[in-house]
């Protein structure tokens, strides 16, 4: 029995990851930041790798050059977020706000993105990377 894939993730509230982002840390995947309240942050550069951000607010968060391979953001708020040059491979944005967000020169391999919109469809507006 595998049991539940979630709970081997890390969880940390939300000052103890900026307190560790202002220190210099910039590792933080698998963590559990499921409805987190992380609006207005810079966590530009951060490794959110494998992280659920599950229905969190992110909204005006700065995560440019951010890698959020794998990332959960099921129901996230990203309004206003700087997701320029992320990686976001295998990302789940299903039910994500988005409005506004700033997805330049993002890589989208592999993400499912809300109401079924094709990654490869934003390429034309936003310059999207879809190798």
């Amino acid at each position: 029995m595998l049991g539940n894939p979630l709970a081997l993730l890390n969880t940390m509230n939300t000052k103890e990851l900026m307190s560790r982002y202002a220190a210099g840390q910039r590792d933080f995947r698998n963590l559990n930041l499921i409805a987190a309240n992380l609006r207005n942050l810079n966590l530009s550069g951060a490794n959110l790798t494998g992280a659920n951000l599950t229905k969190a607010n992110l909204t005006r968060t700065n995560l440019k050059h951010a890698n959020l391979t794998d990332a959960v953001l099921v129901g996230a708020n990203l309004t206003e977020t700087n997701l320029s040059k992320a990686n976001l491979t295998n990302v789940d944005l299903s039910d994500t706000n988005l409005n506004d967000a700033n997805l330049s020169q993002a890589y989208l391999r592999g993400a499912t993105m809300a109401d079924g919109v094709n990654p490869g469809a934003l390429s034309s507006d936003l310059n999207v990377s879809l190798p």
